[in-house]
């Protein structure tokens, strides 16, 4: 039995099973794209889903994502969604009764001192833990990765030293606490919409400093909507299959630096603002960079893309 009432822009419900709770922690592209999608597929009509900000400056944009500009405040949708700051989680889910079943931690680096200690910390103050039947995903980053020159990574692969990597450190340290607690770590190919990704920020804004880099360097692209899917697909099976594993998730059709952007110009919103694309000012001394192949991660969570590859996108 749920019941709602809108409060502000958001909707707070109460469950009297709360373990069938899932919770979204950051609630950007990738975050609100997870809440939507989660929302509407068959297999989780049951569940209500909490997207958990740090700030309630966005929550308006967010619900307006999510849920649309419907004002029936009857539908079955909305009575399953609210939107909450980390702060009022905490207080409200204050004992292990009241713990998320399933817990997908999707917040950028940027907004935390200390990234690890906040995935560590989410765990431990949201997730009910693996043996109440649910899962906490950590979407990571395939930059973990060394920095081969053309050949190809997968899930087995060495990763940066985070003591040397400080930046790329951050994630595998994260990684490293969500695998300890029994979560899983979707290592997330360069991620895209159509206004966001290095495409937009090559043509945009190297139009006439250039593009740093090679033109030739390999480049492993993943849309954002297909990112969440494969989070999705990572609650979806469950704590029986990724309690402790780490997936690479890609659309599998690596391009280049230079096919970046000529798939960009195919689409009207680039052809119409550039003609050509900008000089790349790297070198045969730069790394060319890695080819991800994550066919087993896509097996195991029976995942794949919508979009099989950016020029697909770009060019529909």
């Amino acid at each position: 039995m749920l019941a709602s009432q809108k409060i502000g822009t958001t909707y707070a419900f109460s469950s009297s099973s709360p373990s069938s709770d899932i919770a979204i922690v950051g609630c950007g592209v990738l975050g609100t794209s997870l809440c939507k999608q989660l929302l509407s597929h068959p297999d989780f009509a049951s569940r209500t889903i909490t997207g958990i900000t740090k700030s309630t400056g966005r929550h308006a944009d967010i619900i307006e994502q999510v849920l649309g500009s419907s004002d029936d405040d009857d539908d079955d949708t909305k009575q399953r969604f609210q939107l909450l700051t980390m702060d009022d989680v905490v207080k409200i889910k204050g004992d292990r009764q009241s713990l998320f079943k399933d817990v997908v931690f999707c917040a950028p680096p940027s907004g935390f001192d200390d990234y690890p200690a906040a995935v560590k910390d989410a765990a431990a103050q949201l997730w009910a833990g693996s043996s109440e039947g649910g899962s906490f995903v950590f979407t990571s980053s395939g930059g973990v990765y060394e920095g081969v020159d053309g050949e190809t990574v997968d899930e087995t692969s060495p990763t940066l030293d985070p003591a040397t990597n400080p930046r790329s450190g951050r994630m595998i340290l994260a990684e490293r606490e969500t695998i300890a607690c029994g979560g899983c770590a979707l290592r997330l190919a360069g991620l895209y919409t159509l206004e966001r990704g290095a495409h937009n920020y090559w043509l945009e804004k190297c139009s006439e400093t250039g593009i740093q880099g090679r033109s030739d360097s390999i480049v492993n692209l993943l849309h954002y909507d297909d990112a969440a899917s494969a989070a999705l697909a990572a609650v979806r099976v469950g704590p029986s299959v990724n309690t402790k594993q780490t997936y690479l998730i890609s659309d599998g059709n690596p391009t280049t630096r230079k096919g970046i952007c000529e798939s960009a110009l195919k689409h009207v919103r680039y052809a119409k603002k550039f003609t050509a694309i900008p000089k790349f000012l790297g070198t045969n001394d730069d790394l060319k960079g890695k080819v991800y192949d994550g066919s087993r991660s896509n097996e195991a969570l029976m995942w794949k893309p919508e979009y099989s590859s950016f020029d697909e996108f770009m060019s529909s």
